[in-house]
């Protein structure tokens, strides 16, 4: 498990001084199964770091279908962000699959250390665009890929996950159905 000092030092190695006044932000917050982090309609004020447990994002069609846009893990960091960025209401919902042990802050508190504390700005600038390198893989996995590539690269991104979650969340995030991912689990198998 990455703590998430740790993690922010992957994307910026920040001064002491820096990470302390952004570490200090955070404080421990438990959430508990199929609880919303994230709805849809509401506004976002805060993100968070994901110390133990799984949430998911996802969307719900006007016919009330929810299709599932990604799952997240230690480590990871979680939040509404186009909520949190345009000050608009949340489109994606981010549910907890599981009891989740989080570190919890404001998202106006972490912008407001950017003046004292620029590298803080940066960080969070690198972390906002591996993000979008992320989401701009996975979407492409799911419009060039077939059904059974998208699964093996969900083994791949996700290696634990699968035995852990109800498998209609899979075949939601792979764009099957319960059905055809028995079937493409049951060809590799």
């Amino acid at each position: 498990m990455n703590t998430f000092e740790s993690y922010l030092h992957d994307f910026v190695k920040l001064p002491q001084e820096s990470m302390q006044a952004l570490l200090g932000l955070f404080k421990p917050v438990s959430m508990e199964k199929q609880s919303h982090f994230a709805k849809e309609g509401e506004y976002s004020k805060k993100l968070c770091f994901i110390e133990e447990g799984i949430m998911r994002a996802y969307y719900r069609n006007p016919k009330g279908e929810e299709f599932n846009k990604l799952f997240f893990v230690n480590p990871a960091i979680v939040g509404g962000y186009s909520s949190l960025i345009t000050g608009n209401k949340n489109m994606i919902n981010i549910q907890c699959l599981t009891e989740c042990s989080l570190l919890q802050a404001s998202f106006q508190d972490i912008l407001d250390l950017y003046e004292e504390y620029p590298l803080v700005e940066r960080l969070n600038r690198v972390i906002a665009e591996d993000f979008f390198v992320k989401k701009e893989r996975r979407e492409m996995t799911l419009v060039m890929n077939d059904a059974s590539e998208r699964y093996k690269i969900f083994k791949e991104e996700y290696p634990k996950l699968e035995n852990q979650i109800a498998q209609y969340h899979v075949a939601s995030y792979l764009g099957v159905t319960p059905t055809q991912l028995s079937r493409i689990r049951a060809k590799r198998d």
